[in-house]
């Protein structure tokens, strides 16, 4: 078993409407998109933003392009045009979420795209 950062076994996009963040999470197999299902939760996610999400994580599985789409609710500061943040928007928020460790079985790893895996 290993530890890994998402950013080297997936792949995210993320956007803002209003107070709302958007986090999709994108894996290249159907192998990691069940590890993702389990290991990265609402519970998870919530945590790993931190005081950036005032509100609920949900989360929806899309099985047909292997996605875990994220809705984070109260997580711009009331949005881009009533925050004092530097940056209100949700843009970024793909980026910290790859920054995420979870835990992969070591064969499962080394049948990861090659682009994909974690540097040694």
């Amino acid at each position: 078993m290993s530890r890994v950062r998402l950013a080297a076994v997936g792949q995210a996009r993320s956007g803002d409407k209003g107070d709302l963040a958007n986090v999709a999470l994108f894996a290249p197999t159907e192998a990691l998109y069940e590890v993702f299902k389990r290991e990265v939760t609402p519970q998870r996610v919530k945590r790993l933003f931190g005081r950036f999400v005032k509100g609920t994580v949900d989360r929806y599985e899309v099985p047909n392009v292997r996605a875990l789409n994220f809705v984070l609710h109260e997580a711009l500061d009331g949005g881009a045009a009533r925050s004092l943040r530097s940056d209100p928007l949700g843009k970024s928020y793909g980026s910290l979420l790859l920054r995420m460790e979870i835990d992969i079985d070591d064969n499962l790893l080394r049948q990861a795209p090659p682009q994909l895996h974690p540097p040694e």
